[in-house]
């Protein structure tokens, strides 16, 4: 049975009845739905999706992964993303406790790594305060698909000597990154930087990363990461806010960008290249 509740509900302030012997918890597991392939889902998270009588499904999962699920289960969608109308987190919540509390065996099924800018933290917090068993079956992060789609690493004993993930969204009031510290830090360290959640803020990311990092420094944008509407733009740190604007790229991106994908960079010869899935086309 499928429900699609609004994108803003809003329950009763009661989260569920008191517990008894015949009403014993359930539990929660937060369980990582990949970059997008269905076919990069690991054994555990298949297991575990399938043994689920309630699936709370993100806005980024891929809807061939409940194919997974039991036709008996209960999925709803509790959509999330940046800029768009999203349902409350503090709904999430509370629906997991409640149904956990009412015996259910809970799925929070998340796009890529539920640890990785999931929130994850937040909802452990709530579920642990409430007496509630919680399992992360942690998933393929966006990042590592994109990565491999291009044929490239993170990390490289010539280029890379870590990777360094970040995201580009913060909350309302928060200043969000110092990004002219992360240069610093990432040029110093000779890391590699994995931004999330960077299209919107990517002018300002790229005039600040310019402070301490070059401008042909490589960038890889790799928008739908392994699904077969993957999108990808090859570009040097100076072309990044252009090279976005003029190829129409929108979230989900992750933005690449380091030393690391020089070998990757040599390949497409010019500052802005455009990537078919398994090749680099220049423009």
């Amino acid at each position: 049975m499928i429900n699609k509740p609004p994108q803003a509900p809003s329950i009763a302030p009661g989260i569920a009845p008191a517990m008894t012997p015949a009403n014993a918890p359930g539990q929660v597991s937060l369980v990582g739905a990949g970059p997008g392939d269905p076919d990069l889902l690991t054994l555990k998270a298949v297991k575990t999706i399938a043994a689920a009588t309630v699936i709370l499904v993100d806005d980024l999962v891929n809807e061939a992964v409940l194919a997974h699920a039991s036709p008996k289960a209960r999925i709803v969608y509790v959509g999330k993303r940046g800029g768009c109308a999203s349902t409350p987190q503090a709904f999430i919540e509370k629906l997991m406790v409640s149904e956990a509390l009412k015996g259910e065996n809970v799925v929070r099924l998340k796009g890529g790594d539920p640890l990785v800018f999931g929130r994850s933290g937040e909802e452990i917090e709530a579920l642990q305060k409430a007496g509630i068993t919680v399992q992360v079956v942690n998933g393929i992060t966006a990042a590592l698909g994109a990565l491999a789609s291009l044929n490239t690493a993170l990390t490289h004993r010539d280029h890379a000597h870590g990777m360094l993930m970040v995201t580009g969204h913060a909350k309302p009031g928060d200043p969000g990154t110092d990004w002219r510290a992360l240069a610093h830090t990432a040029r110093q360290a000779k890391l590699t930087l994995v931004v999330y959640m960077g299209v919107a803020a990517a002018q300002r990311i790229q005039d600040e990363l310019l402070q301490c990092l070059a401008a042909d420094t490589p960038v890889a944008i790799v928008q739908d990461a392994t699904l077969p509407s993957q999108r990808q733009a090859l570009c040097t740190l100076d072309c990044l806010h252009q090279t976005l604007t003029e190829q129409r790229m929108a979230s989900p991106c992750v933005l690449l960008i380091g030393d690391v994908l020089q070998g990757l960079a040599s390949l497409g010869h010019t500052q802005e290249a455009v990537l078919a899935r398994g090749q680099i086309r220049a423009m």
